[in-house]
């Protein structure tokens, strides 16, 4: 009689958790949205598990200085509905970037995530600056891998 193999599912308990830094300077925002996402979601781990949160720490520095290839900076527009009647909003990307650079960038990211409550989980271990600087020192995060 053959026995058959089980399927590893790795523990909760013993998930180590990393932290990087990844410098939005430059990039563009899809390609560096999908990185994130990937470390978020913890698809660069070889345990990986579609139903599980195995994803790292990302922080994003320099959200600012994102960009858009092409004439998307210019035509590129956010959506928002309040809910009342004529209540719909549009921000324009330049508008936004320049008031809340890091909206931008979570709002990609967010996208690429699960569209569930494990997916909003992912989002929590996204901090995103606009500046040059974070409070994250204590964690000592890593540079990005591959950037």
């Amino acid at each position: 009689m053959q026995t058959m193999q089980r399927t590893y599912v790795p523990k909760t308990e013993g998930i180590q958790r990393k932290w990087y830094v990844l410098d939005a300077e430059g990039k563009t925002l899809g390609r560096l949205a999908s990185e994130a996402a990937k470390v978020l979601r913890g698809k660069h781990k070889p345990e990986f598990t579609p139903h599980l949160d195995l994803g790292d720490f990302v922080v994003v520095v320099n959200a600012a200085k994102v960009s858009l290839s092409g004439k998307r900076a210019e035509m590129k527009q956010y959506f928002h509905y309040t809910g009342y009647p004529g209540g719909a909003r549009v921000k324009s990307f330049k508008e936004l970037i320049r008031t809340r650079p890091e909206f931008v960038i979570q709002h990609a990211v967010k996208g690429m995530l699960p569209h569930n409550r494990l997916g909003r989980k992912m989002l929590k271990k996204l901090k995103v600056y606009g500046g040059n600087e974070h409070p994250h020192q204590a964690q000592k995060p890593e540079p990005f891998p591959g950037s």
